[in-house]
């Protein structure tokens, strides 16, 4: 696949560096490091002053060349016009790099920069290890950075690589000026350790039980090191200035700064935390080239034993906290180091596996761009494991805070991700909905706070919501064959469809036509197809569990309830051409769409067959309800398109709305995002499409969705709905399920594939929950006989049949 590469001017362009339940840091096209959000807590914008590396080349014997220093980074972009200029912490001033471009196929970011008067060529490849279905070794607090350089020249070089960082514990904020608030009383060590080397940042100001407590560490895997724990102390920039000439003199660092003259009364910038710097120095041959390898660890353990301060704070006590899982598993960042150098071949060998097996697809470019890119969700900070190992997520972030708390269940169940590659943290959702957050009324929640010790949450219950999560209960079940986790979670599952039946059936028709809360914010009325097939699908899932367990009489009760409800859906919402919300006078109630062609009235439909349970309604006419998706909703410039919510698209770019009214009967006041795109919805109708055999407008969706996100006016690696890096977006994976044919039945012993693009030479990556892999399948032209292999890179598919016949 050829990837995309971004400029150094897309200045959205931003790749996560982190581990699940970590928090990030991100690398720039530029190739700096940016939105540090290691704190528990999202900072998108976030740039810690004087953190960067520089490289210094120069002949390593005489020579007329002259030596070059420059930070590691192109240009800082504009705008300019600030009040004071750029503060001293940017090193804005000092001498950059000409240009950068930056690609990223997940887990690994790569930057080439260009410089024609730096005499050696430099690239960065920057990663965290990431295995699927190991959560624990994809949870690691930390960043591994590799400078490559090459020297071209007829002589040898003698090139070092630095790098600076801040001791940023007791790390509050940046002011508008641009000076780091941090606790004094930091702490710069130099250490070594078996295999590595480096900068130890600690606190004495700060409590074991602070929020603001812990530790990092800027460490190397070299042995030929030279270290400044902490700048020259003194006010307006001695420190940076100190460093600048020292590094650029010779390419080392002297340990121990010293100026005698006193400094001047007026301390501008002082009192910024002890800046550490790390320096390795290499003579690189003529014609060779030499990696340089630093790692970043970072250890924060306490959050707040809530979603927000707020809901605990009490007087000025100190807040009730809880440790992050990586916490229990390290003790503090140079732990974090000590175990990803122990364990680096492994670690790296299987996320480059992962890489190659994901990448070498046959799929579209935009398919796999789209796979990849919203892997960084389940990595930001939208989520993150307790100490016991409990995942839970915001819905998306907010720039410095979580955007709409408690792991939402109408969201995830538009999110495939998580499930294929890490089905024991999806579990652990599940495992919250049903055991915490559901009641004996079958009520579940929509939104965890009991998972904190919280009271419930007082909201209306989403229909959506709760019958998704049997559908995800059932995907788990055949991806996973874990008998003992569906046993514990069948009985609440169970009591959520009887409330549905109950309670959201008020004629007892299997037709879904009460108060049904959803994800749009708002309540439908009357009979509609979104809630209605997902229902649908629910029934069918639970016909199968419960007949599969022994509970044959329940089993049976779904089953006709599934019949009869889908004959009557289908007859009573079909409209011809598309399925329709049946509620009266559409006006009665706000916030309804009435006859108008929802994007999202076949979703259950959509994650039925992803999860394996079947189609739910006529395929005939689902794939006529699609294609008018499609037709009336996809717009190719959405300049005309008047939208008075949320502007996630603009003039000019193509998109999918969530509603039209081809017809006709647009409500005075339809549900408020009608008139929006959702990358989530988009991902999701792209590949049930794809599944219905519309290859090519399943495809021209995920081109527009791809195009958007140019590095320029978004970020390939953030999608934003509520938030960025929203849950929804994690939709995308379905592409890869229905563009390959994959299906799973482990409790049977089977997966099959059956390829929907170009399938006679097709390869694609593939999991399930006891291994992944890649597979690879050949079909003569001529004689239409299918040739295929399976390669089992992590796990194992003993006792698993593979494209056997049912």
């Amino acid at each position: 696949m050829a990837s995309r590469w971004f400029a150094h001017t897309a200045s959205q362009a931003a790749f996560l560096l982190g581990g699940i339940g970590t928090g990030n840091v991100s690398v720039g096209a530029r190739g700096d490091l940016r939105d540090w959000e290691l704190f528990n807590r999202p900072g998108k914008g976030l740039k810690i002053p004087f953190s960067f590396f520089a490289i210094h080349c120069r002949p390593a014997a005489g020579s007329a060349r002259a030596p070059v220093t420059r930070i590691l980074e192109a240009p800082v972009p504009p705008p300019f016009g600030l009040s004071n200029g750029l503060h001293p912490g940017t090193v804005a001033g000092l001498p950059h790099l000409r240009s950068s471009r930056m690609r990223g196929e997940y887990p690994f970011a790569q930057v080439e920069f260009s410089d024609d008067t730096l005499p050696a060529a430099v690239s960065l490849e920057a990663f965290t290890p990431f295995i699927p279905l190991d959560a624990d070794d994809s949870g690691l607090p930390c960043a591994l950075l590799r400078y490559r350089v090459s020297n071209g020249t007829e002589e040898a070089l003698t090139v070092s690589i630095a790098g600076s960082l801040p001791n940023v514990i007791g790390f509050s904020g940046v002011d508008p000026a641009g000076t780091l608030t941090v606790q004094p009383g930091g702490r710069n060590v130099y250490r070594e350790d078996t295999g590595f080397r480096g900068l130890f940042f600690t606190s004495a100001a700060v409590a074991a039980d602070s929020l603001d407590h812990g530790s990092m560490s800027l460490a190397t895997t070299d042995d030929d090191a030279s270290c400044r724990p902490a700048w020259l102390e003194g006010g307006w920039v001695d420190g940076i200035q100190d460093f600048w000439d020292d590094f650029s003199d010779d390419g080392r660092l002297v340990s121990r700064p010293t100026f005698d003259a006193p400094a001047s009364r007026q301390l501008a910038y002082a009192g910024h935390p002890p800046v550490g710097s790390l320096c390795v120095t290499r003579v690189i041959g003529a014609g060779a080239q030499s990696v340089f390898t630093f790692v970043l660890a970072w250890h924060f353990p306490n959050r707040p034993r809530a979603w927000r301060v707020e809901q605990v704070r009490t007087g000025t006590g100190p807040v009730p906290t809880v440790r992050n899982h990586y916490a229990a598993r390290f003790q503090d960042a140079w732990a974090v180091i000590a175990y990803l150098v122990q364990n680096l071949d492994r670690l790296e060998g299987l996320s480059r596996s992962f890489h190659d097996a994901l990448f070498g697809s046959t799929l579209p470019p935009a398919v796999i761009d789209a796979l990849a890119s919203n892997i960084t969700v389940i990595r930001s900070p939208t989520c993150f494991r307790l100490e016991d190992g409990t995942f839970v997520s915001w819905e998306g972030c907010y720039d410095q805070a979580g955007c709409c708390e408690g792991s939402c269940t109408h969201v995830w169940n538009y999110a495939q991700t998580l499930a294929f590659l890490f089905p024991v943290l999806e579990r652990s959702l599940l495992r919250v909905a049903f055991n915490l957050e559901t009641g004996e009324d079958g009520r579940m929640a929509f939104r965890s706070r009991r998972v904190f010790g919280l009271p419930q949450h007082d909201m209306l219950p989403a229909a959506d919501g709760q019958l998704g999560a049997v559908v995800r209960l059932y995907r788990d079940w055949k991806l996973c064959a874990d008998e003992g986790f569906l046993r514990a979670a069948w009985p609440p599952a169970a009591r959520c469809i009887e409330y549905a039946l109950a309670h959201w059936d008020t004629d007892g028709d299997f037709v879904l036509d009460g108060e049904q809360h959803n994800t749009y914010d708002i309540e439908f009325h009357g009979q509609e197809p979104y809630a209605n097939t997902i229902f649908l699908a629910a029934l069918k899932a639970g016909a199968e569990i419960a007949a599969h367990l022994g509970d044959g009489e329940r089993g049976a009760r779904y089953a006709r309830a599934f019949e009869e409800g889908r004959r009557r859906a289908d007859a009573l919402l079909w409209n011809g051409a598309w399925y329709v919300q049946r509620a009266g006078d559409v006006n009665r109630f706000r916030y309804q769409y009435g006859e108008g062609c929802l994007s999202d009235q076949l979703l259950g439909q959509s994650l039925a067959v992803i999860a394996g349970i079947g189609p739910v309604l006529p395929s005939e006419r689902v794939r006529g309800a699609l294609l008018s998706v499609f037709r009336h909703n996809f717009k190719e410039d959405l300049r005309e398109t008047a939208n008075a919510h949320r502007s996630y698209v603009l003039d000019g770019e193509a998109g999918l709305l969530l509603c039209s009214w081809p017809r006709g009967g647009r409500p005075r006041l339809p549900f408020p995002y009608a008139d929006e795109v959702w990358t989530g919805v988009e991902y999701q109708v792209a590949a049930h499409l794809l599944h219905e055999g519309c290859v090519v407008e399943g495809l021209r969706l995920v081109d527009a969705v791809r195009a958007r996100h140019d590095g320029v006016r978004r970020s390939p690696w953030d999608e934003v709905e509520c938030g960025h890096h929203y849950v929804r977006s994690m939709a995308s994976w379905g592409l890869l399920i229905a563009g390959s044919g994959f299906q799973y039945d482990l409790p049977r012993g089977r997966i099959s594939f059956s390829p929907r693009i170009d399938a006679e030479d097709f390869r694609c990556f593939f999991s399930t929950g006891s291994a992944w892999g890649t597979y690879r399948q050949r079909v003569d032209p001529a004689s239409g006989r299918r040739t295929w292999e399976i390669d089992v890179r992590y796990g194992s598919l003993e006792g698993i049949r593979v494209n056997e016949p049912g």
